[in-house]
């Protein structure tokens, strides 16, 4: 193994710096969205019995204390509401949606850290594998002219598979990463969709609660 990857050249040393990177990167974010989980018919359950029962406090804490950014957005939502409840501030719709819309969006972020960096590895790594090949082949082709075009197809095959190789390891960290980074994207979208259930969700709770 470590034969093929001398042949392929210094540009293999890139790809494979890319493919740690990225698989980091992809070990971190799987960690993370398993933490991230939250079974939502129970939480939903428990909290929406607090609400109705008035239990405000109670209610904030088991969000707070509870996985994922959409216990972490009940819990702000609760946590408004009891302010204004209070009396110690006037809270206005307008005001609790910029607050939750910000709440969210920093969830969000933290959802997609490093995601960035994982695309980026996905599309350059075919690239630099792309680039060994041509030098390779550069290589290859002047070799040829230096011996005066006098070389069998053996060694010219052996140039060009050799030249290839970076080509394959380029797309071989690439795939992975492009459907990683994919796959990351796709659950950001299903968590973003799922906290404006919550927050309307959440909304609704505590008119009935109010009721």
């Amino acid at each position: 193994m470590f034969t093929f990857f001398a042949k392929g050249g210094i540009l293999m040393w890139a790809i494979f710096l890319c493919s740690i990177i990225a698989l980091a990167i992809i070990l971190e974010r799987l960690y993370h969205f398993q933490r991230a989980k939250l079974h939502l018919p129970n939480f939903g359950a428990r909290i929406k019995k607090l609400l109705s029962e008035g239990r405000l406090l109670e209610a904030e804490k088991f969000a707070e204390n509870s996985p994922g950014p959409i216990a972490h957005i009940f819990a702000i939502g609760i946590h408004i509401h009891k302010r204004a409840l209070e009396g110690n501030e006037v809270i206005t719709e307008q005001v609790k949606e910029r607050i939750l819309a910000r709440a969210g969006s920093r969830e969000l972020r933290k959802l997609g850290k490093n995601l960035r960096t994982l695309g980026i590895i996905a599309h350059i790594s075919p690239l630099l594998g792309l680039l060994g090949t041509v030098t390779g082949m550069i290589k290859a082709f002047m070799k040829i002219q230096e011996l005066g075009g006098s070389v069998d197809a053996a060694v010219l095959a052996g140039g060009i598979w050799e030249a290839l190789l970076t080509t394959a390891a380029g797309l071989c960290v690439a795939i992975p990463a492009m459907v990683a980074y994919h796959y990351f994207e796709g659950k950001i979208d299903d968590f973003s969709a799922q906290m404006k259930d919550a927050v309307q969700s959440l909304s609704d709770w505590i008119v009935d609660s109010s009721g």
